[in-house]
């Protein structure tokens, strides 16, 4: 594929691309192991689905922010590449579907014509910044967060620090004290504040779903905004360096944290502020400022059921704190919206909104700066467009991952169950179209893609075996979400129900609320007030089997009876190498610190010829059979096994020896130094591994489930 006719592509993003595309040809020429490469294509946004040969592709979009002419990009490149149409994220990103391999490279070139990046969307890597959709006109808002989720993001992009960490990092920025953004289940959360005129954040840390859900606990309750890279930049080398890579099931923050305490972190944190790259940062605050266009008149507007647009409005619209503006906000079912919808809502957006949409975390959209009188202009646009579903973000307003449709890890189908429960809510409790704070949330397995563990009532995949067969199952969660006061909960698992029961027991437990609740009652406290067990035994009846029909067998969309099929998940870590390449992989990283030290990257270099140290280390280590499951383990490891062996003494010891780089500032000089320490131990490591290979006659291959840190 040729660049050159490219014009608006960076050079960073040129070589990621063509980079790629070398890696392609060099893996279906047999050059790179399956494992390593997927490790390589999911920092690039590629990955597998669950049918053979085809690739979801996801588009990231720091904070969900889209312009206009971004969508049409995308749309046109789902259009070309994939199968025209664009889904939408619960972490505001888009992923495009059923791409061809070999398509990426050439996909990624023309969204980079309109600076839309795949890199880091996936994989061990600080994936999407999400934020409040609403940031920047939201009425109770201390101050816009964009500059600063911005300039987060872009920090991070390409960083060094965070290309191959033992598990990915989630940072969410919230508008207000409402939360929004969900920060108490990000590894990194920020809520805004101004204190003493002073702009800053409180800020959370270590929170999770997934299997073992856990709420963020507090680091700092106010730190000035100019702090906050640096802060994030040192928990994300401690999260490097002292993570679990061994088992990818406790390989998150919030495992950490849960380890070793709050104080001890911080403790940990502070020790690397020394060595940061980032002192303090400026923020554009440009990007608060919109581009709004010149509307000389109103196009004529026709409205057939003036109850239905006043439906809409109040459901679906709000005043900004832009004085004589709206923002609208659009229900997307199932975040699926095809790409000639997409472009004809962008021109829409360009000719009479601000050119500033933002994708939400339930799945929607959101325009801003529209004049009042163009709502009822904008209800039948997008009536037209079949998207102007009132109820945004209430209980008729599902949100679901895709499931077994596309994704390798789900049991079951999340996209069928969430529809019936649309339709169910539809007609049976059409007055919820106004409750948005019960919220209904719908995963295909426990990994809570579609966020389960943070709905009032929520949804993830299971099966349940009966008499030699499989049943198509939903574990029920009750009491997740944020409250009205911004209070953050993570649901209970109640018990476990065929899937095609699940429309009945939302009847039952939505009834139940209706008729028990006192008066202005929320939903979770309604939950713990009568307790885990009073709901269990409330559902109970419809876990009985011996009243199975034949159509139970079958999961939602399907017409055959259930297997479940289980793939490998894609972020799942290398289960076998040889002890060459691991040692070709430090001296890869020796290299990418040489390029540092000519751009004058100096902290780049030099946390590059750290994972140099401790990736050379590794493959000793890994030759002994010793376990290799943190970093830090690495280099107690090391010293301990080869502590006595004289061409691997150090005065200081091997640990403190490679954890200078906690003690210098990132100068040309100590990185220079640094990176000639590093080249001379990794020289070292080669010919020690070369006397091995001489006495053992071939190279040991590395079958194991340690081998990643």
């Amino acid at each position: 594929m040729s660049l050159t006719y490219k014009k608006n592509i960076s050079a960073a993003a040129k070589k990621d691309i063509l980079e790629l595309e070398k890696r392609i040809e060099k893996f279906n020429q047999g050059e790179i192991a399956e494992d390593k490469f997927k490790l390589y294509r999911l920092t690039r946004g590629v990955y597998g689905q669950r049918q053979t040969g085809v690739q979801m592709i996801r588009i990231k979009l720091p904070y969900g922010k889209v312009t206009p002419q971004q969508l049409i990009t995308i749309a046109n490149v789902s259009d070309k590449y994939a199968t025209g149409n664009l889904h939408l994220t619960t972490r505001q990103d888009i992923q495009l579907h059923f791409v061809k391999l070999a398509d990426s490279p050439a996909l990624w070139a023309e969204l980079e014509e309109s600076d839309v990046t795949l890199r880091e969307a996936c994989g061990n890597t600080v994936r999407n910044v999400t934020a409040s959709p609403d940031a920047g006109v939201n009425p109770n808002e201390p101050f816009d967060v964009t500059p600063y989720a911005h300039a987060l993001t872009h920090f991070f992009l390409r960083n060094p620090i965070c290309q191959d960490m033992g598990r990915k990092m989630k940072i969410a920025f919230t508008a207000d004290e409402s939360d929004t953004a969900m920060t108490y289940f990000h590894d990194i959360g920020f809520i805004p504040k101004i204190e003493n005129g002073t702009k800053g954040f409180k800020i959370v840390v270590g929170g999770g779903l997934g299997a073992v859900a856990m709420t963020a606990q507090t680091a700092h309750e106010f730190l000035p905004a100019e702090e906050i890279i640096p802060f994030s930049e040192a928990l994300i080398r401690v999260f490097d360096r002292y993570g679990e890579r061994a088992n990818r099931n406790k390989a998150r923050l919030k495992f950490l944290l849960k380890n070793i305490g709050l104080e001890k972190l911080m403790e940990l944190i502070n020790e690397e502020r020394k060595s940061l790259k980032a002192t303090a940062t400026n923020f554009d605050l440009s990007l608060t400022e919109a581009n709004i266009p010149e509307i000389k008149a109103i196009p004529e507007t026709q409205i057939e059921d003036w109850n239905a647009f006043e439906n809409w409005k109040r459901t679906n619209t709000f005043e900004q704190k832009q004085q004589g503006y709206y923002g609208i906000w659009i229900r997307v079912p199932l975040g699926d919206i095809d790409s000639s919808r997409a472009r004809k809502l962008a021109a829409l957006v360009q000719e009479f909104a601000g050119d500033d949409i933002r994708v939400t975390a339930n799945q929607g959209l959101l325009i801003k700066y529209v004049r009042p009188d163009l709502l009822p202009f904008f209800y039948q646009s997008l009536t037209e467009l079949n998207l102007a579903k009132p109820g945004f973000n209430s209980t008729h307003d599902v949100t679901s991952c895709p499931g077994s449709d596309t994704c390798n890890l789900a049991v079951t189908n999340s996209t069928g169950l969430a529809t019936a429960l649309e339709n169910l809510l539809a007609t049976d409790f059409k007055h919820l179209i106004d409750e948005s704070n019960i919220k209904i949330k719908i995963s295909g397995c426990m990994n809570a893609c579609g966020q389960h563990m943070a709905a009032n009532i929520g949804f993830h995949g299971s099966s349940i075996k009966h008499k030699g067969l499989v049943i198509p199952a939903m574990q029920v969660v009750i009491g997740g979400g944020v409250s009205p006061n911004g209070e953050g909960f993570m649901a209970e698992k109640v018990i476990k129900l065929p899937t095609k029961r699940i429309p009945t027991a939302l009847s039952l437990l939505l009834n139940a609320f209706e008729t028990n609740a006192d008066w202005g009652e929320y939903f979770n406290d309604f939950y713990q007030r009568l307790g885990k067990r009073h709901f269990y035994h409330l559902l109970k009846p419809l876990a009985e089997l011996e009243t199975l029909d034949q159509a139970e067998y079958i999961d939602w969309g399907k017409e055959e009876k259930f297997i479940p099929e289980i793939g490998v998940g894609e972020c799942a870590s290398v289960m076998l190498d040889v002890i060459g390449t691991i040692i070709d992989e430090a001296q890869e990283r020796l290299e990418w610190a040489e390029a540092g030290l000519k751009e004058a990257a100096h902290a780049d270099a030099i946390y590059n010829s750290y994972s140099a140290f401790v990736i050379g280390a590794k493959a000793l280590l890994l030759s002994e059979d010793v376990k290799c499951n943190t970093q830090i383990g690495i280099l107690e490891s090391f010293e301990e096994v080869f502590g006595t062996n004289a061409r691997f003494t150090f005065a200081e010891g091997f640990k403190a020896y490679v954890l200078r780089i906690q003690q210098h500032e990132p100068s040309n000089e100590f990185a220079q130094e640094y990176f000639n320490q590093s080249t001379e131990f990794l020289r070292t490591v080669r010919n020690y591994r070369g006397e091995q290979l001489a006495a053992q006659g071939e190279d040991k291959v590395v079958i194991s489930d340690f081998y990643k840190a």
